[in-house]
């Protein structure tokens, strides 16, 4: 069957949208084809520095014939909407047929050769592609990521022609930009395309490149005695910069070896695209580093390669004069300039937070077995890298310089203000290792350790600390970031994240699970909120009266005795105002659960996602949040044991027991007020009942001793042995008796059965 061989040809592509540009041409030409009619084999598509290639193999000649049946309005519709029907199909009155009542459009389409289908086809594509960023050139309309040259056209070997703004569809295209011939080619087909252009040194796919690079890279290192660093995210970008690959060895200037290797690897990386080199006799970074060139140079890469160590060399002189300055700082300087530094106009300076983060991590310490002192010096010195001149530089750096500058910097006891005083009450803290100063080689190394590590972890693939001292701090940071932006109502929607909430959450709960931590959630979430509303109102009393005088809208009178109404994200918070006074007349009981319930449900989402990931299923995570549950552990040791019951026979009857029981409770419940209390073995009941009674009552027993030690395995044990006593009574019992005692007593005992149940999960919650 015919092949289509599209080529997009035009200047350089950056190489962090071809990935994309893939996925979008795939996209967009599956859906052109479906919605055209036709079908194929095989659809491909590749991107590299200087084209897009679209193949796809086995279409159709042509598209089949159609006819199509529309349903139109009824034969009594009025006038104006048989018009607008007649308009949609483009048939006549008499061509419509009637059955029912109704009236039918029947639409035939004739069959249209493939090749007349494709023009259009390939223009909307090009016309309409989703570049991240876009340009025009010359005098046309036409835009595209950078200007675009050619464009290949074949179906089944033959030209397909159009143009598009200008730009003629043919069959020939150019090799690569120095290497090729520097004539421009025909092809017959992508077989054709695939081979002429390796000879005109040109890898189409980048998995070819990708390959390349790194049998190349490692080789060459591996002539020298050396290792490469492998790196996925530098090896993707780098094989979307050269079309004909060519790694060559370069070398560095040893002194820099002193700086920290994050420093070296990241100017390597963001700055000349290279690859670190490591020495496997010291396990360290070596004086060496692996540049991916476009071409093969004559001399065997060695000016290439001179040219590149001068750049690396002027990259890395600029950071060790960031490195050598920011210690002779230090840390004091630093908090003072977070104080200048807002965090966010609603939620206040770095320096405010730091002194949230602080407090909490104060709180949570003893939680995760971490010393409260020592939490709170490490969550005060986690943000003030922000202000170092390196991280100004690199802003990857953030937490890993702060921690070389806690273990190394000489610097002097530090001291901070603490949160919320009152004026005129400047006393200092004591120094922060409580001891009078510093240690005399720095912090340490749990603190340093803290601060470094604190921002982790920062996506799903993203090494988890496990260190006490880390730990707390690094909740700290996430619980503080998460309730100050839902305080403020900046809650994620849709795709949109911009503070990177869902990352937050996730960090949280990864914490959480895999360090075991037994925090209870809501009341962190609760304390953290009122300590952000004190801040909020009470740090910024002066700016909240002068805005009070201007809003003559609220009735404040001039001796500021009346109450003022603020609102925040939703939370109606009730101040008094007078001269030289400011107070919180009352935090309201339900404020925390204002904030608190919906960043609970946001983490239950949060859940769903990571143990959908491990294998878990989405509505066993509702089925056991719903019973208001906020310590993570225990939540997914329960979903644990739930899935597991589910998969057994008895599970999967009982929970269709649970539910018939549940309708037969909510369809009385519609027609009055179901009887309460406990089932009795009423005279003359069926032995079913009287069995389901005695069962019920021991598996609640079973059940609540179960929960009491937390062994979910034992109380769906409990469960299970409901399972035959609950078919029984169904089979043999009428629930709805004539007799109302009776008719009470049953309602009485399958209410029984659902709050048993109901204490281990809600299975109302669980689908199927």
């Amino acid at each position: 069957m015919p092949q289509l061989l599209v080529e997009l040809f035009s200047e350089e592509i950056p190489a962090r949208m071809q990935a994309g540009a893939v996925r979008d041409l795939e996209r967009m030409a599956t859906d052109r084809l479906k919605a055209a009619g036709l079908t194929w084999e095989a659809l491909t598509t590749f991107a590299g520095p200087r084209r897009l290639t679209l193949v796809v193999e086995g279409l159709p000649a042509a598209t089949p014939d159609r006819e199509e049946e529309v349903k139109g309005p009824k034969t009594s519709a009025p006038e104006q909407a048989l018009d607008g029907f007649l308009r949609k199909t483009g048939l006549t009155r008499e061509q419509l047929v009637e059955r029912d009542g109704v009236l039918f459009a029947v639409i035939s389409e004739k069959g249209r050769a493939t090749a007349t289908l494709i023009p259009e086809m390939v223009e909307r594509i090009v016309r309409d592609f989703p570049w991240p960023k876009s340009m025009r050139w010359g005098t046309g309309t036409l835009r595209w990521v950078r200007p675009l040259k050619r464009i290949v056209c074949l179906f089944d070997g033959a030209v397909v022609p159009f143009a598009v703004d200008g730009i003629e569809s043919g069959d020939t295209t150019e090799g690569h930009r120095f290497m090729g011939s520097g004539r421009p080619f025909a092809v017959k087909d992508f077989a054709d395309y695939r081979a002429k252009l390796e000879r005109e040194h040109v890898l189409l796919d980048a998995t070819d490149r990708r390959l390349k690079i790194l049998e190349a890279a490692r080789a060459v290192c591996h002539a020298e005695g050396l290792e490469l660093v492998d790196d996925d995210g530098l090896l993707d970008e780098v094989s979307g910069l050269a079309e004909w690959p060519t790694p060559i060895l370069g070398a560095m200037d040893p002194q820099f070896l002193d700086l920290p290797p994050e420093v070296i690897r990241l100017s390597m990386k963001v700055h000349q695209k290279y690859f670190a080199v490591r020495d496997p006799k010291t396990g360290g970074l070596a004086p060496n580093f692996v540049v991916v060139a476009n071409v093969e140079a004559t001399d065997g890469g060695t000016a290439l390669a001179a040219g590149n160590s001068r750049v690396l060399s002027a990259r890395l002189n600029d950071a060790r004069f960031f490195w050598d300055e920011d210690r002779k700082v230090g840390f004091n300087v630093w908090l003072e300039k977070l104080k200048g530094v807002t965090f966010h106009a609603k939620l206040g300076t770095m320096a405010e937070r730091v002194d949230r983060i602080a407090a909490l991590a104060r709180e949570i310490a003893p939680l995760v077995g971490a010393d409260a002192d020592q939490a709170e010096q490490a969550a005060r010195l986690a943000k003030v890298d922000l202000a170092s001149g390196m991280v100004g530089e690199f802003p990857e750096l953030q937490g890993i310089m702060g921690g070389y500058y806690a273990r190394l910097a000489p610097t002097p006891a530090l001291r901070a203000d603490p949160p919320h005083k009152g004026e005129g009450d400047g006393a200092d803290l004591p120094p922060l290792d409580g001891e009078g100063g510093r240690e005399a080689d720095g912090w340490g190394d749990a603190i340093a350790d803290a601060v470094r590590d604190h921002y982790k972890p920062q996506g799903p693939n993203d090494a988890v600390p496990t260190a006490p001292l880390t730990v707390a701090v690094a909740l700290a940071d996430k619980l503080d970031t998460l309730v100050g932006f839902f305080a403020i109502d900046e809650k994620p929607t849709g795709s949109k994240d911009p503070f990177a909430l869902r990352r937050a959450a996730l960090g949280v709960i990864r914490l959480v699970l895999e360090n075991g931590v037994r925090v209870p959630l809501m009341p962190q979430l609760r304390r953290q909120f009122a300590v952000i509303l004190t801040d909020l109102y009470y740090n910024r009393r002066h700016a909240l009266l002068d805005a009070a005088r201007s809003l003559k809208s609220l009735g404040v009178p001039d001796n500021w005795a009346d109450e003022l109404v603020l609102k925040l994200g939703g939370a109606t918070k009730a101040v008094i105002v007078e001269p030289g006074s400011w107070g919180i007349l009352e935090f309201m009981p339900d404020r925390g659960a204002a904030i608190g319930e919906p960043l609970l449900a946001f983490f239950a989402d949060r859940l769903k996602v990571l143990l959908r990931d491990q294998g878990q299923r989405h509505d066993l995570v509702d089925a056991v949040f719903a019973l208001g549950d906020d310590d993570l552990v225990r939540i997914v040791r329960r979903v644990e044991a739930l899935g597991a019951f589910l998969e057994t026979e008895d599970g999967e009857n009982l929970l269709a027991g649970y539910k018939r029981a549940s309708n037969i409770l909510r369809a009385e419940a519609k027609k009055g007020d179901l009887p309460d209390g406990t089932p009795v073995a009423l005279d003359g009941a069926p032995p079913e009942e009287t069995a389901l009674i005695a069962a019920v009552s021991k598996a609640g027993a079973e059940v609540d001793a179960a929960l009491a030690t937390e062994d979910f395995a034992a109380a769906m044990t409990a469960l299970a042995a409901l399972r035959a006593p609950v078919d029984a009574f169904f089979t043999a019992v009428m629930v709805n008796s004539d007799i109302p005692a009776e008719r009470d007593n049953r309602l009485k005992l399958l209410g029984q059965v659902r709050t048993v149940m109901g204490r281990v999960a809600d299975f109302g919650k669980v689908g199927g």
